[in-house]
């Protein structure tokens, strides 16, 4: 009887990334073994795992490996494991969707032209896919570990695949390469030993290719790889370049780690950890925060989970590596691991190791340590909230600009800016705002301005939520110059304000005319100790939300109780003066209103009636 041959149609995504893979990765070629052998590695971890609980799958084939296979005359090339397979239903969902976030942005990546960006494979689960940078047909023959029937999938890379059934399959999965005419060269042994040592040294199963004679692939076979776990070899064994390889067999990153950390603790708990820093961020990193891949958990040299969320707390989770537990317990869902006083242990190590590992990049080798704040500073800041246990150590390590910086980049850490705090200042002053420039041209920095006190300026979206958690450092009260009211005494020579005389007379007048006017629209009108030039500012009380983020939360549909601020009013202004001295009532309330909108703007916020706005200007320009 014939077996019955099913066509189906890739999902769209999958026919875009094709494509752009076919036609744009020609880079180096050379990812695709990688691949295939992390794949075909994954494949008998999960087996290995699976077998815990149903020894009965291993039955006959114990010994778990991956082959390489070279057909010289029919040009191929054929990645083999006897480890967990593939079901029908898997085939189809594992080879025809990508059920992935950030698959879209990958398809943007290489549409705006980054023909050699290989870099981004592997990182979105596409990583099959790469197989048809050098092949123009793929044949994936695959039976699944305790089932009795395999299955035959096969594409050319164009719009479809075929599905059929397929006798006389042993357990695990074969790929299949029909190798172009300008790829060849991968049925070389010295290409293929090349690839596999430089890329999958460190796979955990042995990966074996025939030994050639006469330039011809014989039945003898020998291991090309180490076939040890990298992470339990001891580290003067160990050269940079191979951990460098290691991190991007675990990471499917081209470029090379930031940092890494490997250590083996033994005593009251007995663990191994491979853990890495990135260089870079994924391109889908700050959109996923409860999506973990870091670590790979190991018990007893058992793989246990492929992004074990509970061996590092969420502010942690751009960490690569591998951890290697003896204490845990092997009786875990492969979901969900029980909380247990070891795991928490664990976790808490591992944390530590990671501090430290960021401590010494920041004391020893600041330009790296630069490299990882513009890419993962973000998420550290998250861990002044969620670890209090740690929250002075993660403290130490964060970086702001200020009121020093030439730009937004140029960032320092607290411990620098409260070795530069003049005599007499007792807090650390700082500032929010959605925005760099509209964090440097606030209007309530000019008096801290003018005794050259700095105010760090937390221009990042996080830095509201993170701070109300931050309240002092090395022993030093955090202040936000923009609410409660300013004593600028202490730090020197005091900006001129309505002592005496008419100066008082001006700020009285202003005070109670804005205050008749303004009504319930602010909390109250006073007059600035923090303005030496602009005409006015809004600012909060202790304990009110930043403007800015009450913006942010109402945009997102959350509802945010009424808060009026304050409005403070510099009588040495022009405008102010003019203001309370203007005996047209029509002019004086043009007036008034300007000098509570430009504060609205210059806070960044939203005017409710532009065009009334520019009405009043013309109106006062036009005199």
């Amino acid at each position: 009887m014939t077996a019955t041959v099913e066509s189906f149609k890739f999902e769209a995504e999958v026919q875009q990334v094709l494509h752009l893979v076919i036609h744009s990765l020609y880079s180096n070629r050379d990812i695709f073994l990688r691949e295939l052998v992390s794949n075909a590695s994954d494949a008998c971890d999960k087996l290995r795992f699976e077998a815990l609980e149903r020894p009965e799958l291993m039955a006959g084939d114990q010994e778990l490996h991956i082959d390489l296979h070279v057909d010289t005359e029919a040009g191929t090339l054929t990645v083999a494991d006897n480890g967990i397979g593939m079901s029908r239903a898997e085939l189809i969902e594992n080879l025809g969707t990508i059920a992935r976030s950030g698959t879209r942005r990958f398809l943007e990546q290489l549409s705006a032209g980054q023909k050699a960006d290989a870099n981004l494979i592997g990182q979105f689960g596409v990583g099959f896919y790469s197989a048809f940078i050098v092949a123009d047909r793929v044949v994936v023959e695959t039976r699944r570990a305790g089932e009795e029937s395999g299955w035959r999938w096969a594409s050319d890379g164009g719009g479809e695949f075929t599905l059929e059934p397929a006798e006389g399959l042993s357990r695990g999965t074969r790929v299949i390469l029909h190798l172009k005419e300008d790829a060849r060269e991968y049925l070389q042994p010295w290409k293929l030993r090349t690839l596999v040592t430089t890329w999958s040294d460190h796979i955990a199963f042995p990966v074996s290719m025939p030994v050639f004679k006469d330039g011809k692939p014989g039945t003898e076979r020998e291991t090309v790889n180490q076939a040890k776990a990298l992470w339990m070899r001891p580290k003067s064994e160990i050269s940079e370049e191979e951990y460098r390889a290691f991190y991007k067999h675990l990471s499917h990153d081209f470029q090379d780690p930031l940092a890494w950390t490997h250590n083996k603790v033994e005593g009251n708990q007995n663990f191994t950890s491979l853990l890495y820093v990135p260089a870079r961020a994924p391109l889908d990193f700050q959109f996923n925060r409860d999506e973990r891949k870091g670590l790979k958990l190991y018990v007893k040299r058992v793989f246990i989970m492929d992004a074990a969320e509970q061996m590092l707390p969420a502010y942690l989770r751009f960490v690569r590596g591998v951890v290697d537990s003896d204490d845990l317990p092997l009786n875990v869902s492969r979901e969900l691991l029980q909380s247990t006083r070891q795991l928490d242990k664990l976790r808490s190590a591992l944390t530590r190791r990671v501090l430290d590992l960021l401590d010494r990049l920041a004391s020893e080798e600041p330009d790296k340590y630069r490299t990882f704040w513009n890419a993962f500073g973000a998420v550290l800041k998250e861990g002044i909230a969620e670890d209090h246990g740690n929250r002075e150590r993660i403290a130490r390590l964060l970086r702001f600009a200020s009121t020093r910086s030439n730009g937004p980049e140029e960032r320092f850490s607290l411990d620098e800016y409260v070795a530069r705090m003049k005599p007499g200042q007792d807090a650390i002053y700082y500032l929010t705002a959605d925005g760099w420039n509209a964090a440097r041209n606030s209007p309530q920095l000019e008096a801290l301005k003018a005794r050259e006190v700095e105010v760090l300026l937390l221009h990042e979206r996080i830095d509201e939520w993170m701070i109300g958690y931050l309240h002092e450092y090395a022993g030093k009260p955090l202040r936000h110059v923009a609410k409660g009211e300013l004593d600028l005494d202490r730090l020197g020579e005091p900006v001129a304000r309505p002592d005496s005389g008419a100066d008082r007379e001006i700020a009285d007048e202003a005070v109670r005319r804005l205050k008749d006017l303004l009504g319930e629209r602010v909390r109250e009108v006073r007059v600035s100790s923090r303005l030496t030039q602009s005409p006015s500012c809004l600012v909060l009380e202790e304990a009110d939300m930043a403007l800015h983020m009450q913006r942010l939360l109402k945009a997102a549909g959350h509802e945010v109780p009424a808060s009026p601020p304050v409005l403070e009013i510099n009588p040495g202004h022009l405008l102010v003066q003019r203001f309370a001295s203007e005996t047209d009532p029509a002019r004086r309330e043009d007036l008034g209103l300007l000098l509570l909108e430009e504060a609205i703007l210059a806070e960044g916020g939203a005017l409710d009636d532009p065009a009334a706005f520019l009405a009043r200007v013309n109106r006062v320009i036009a005199g």
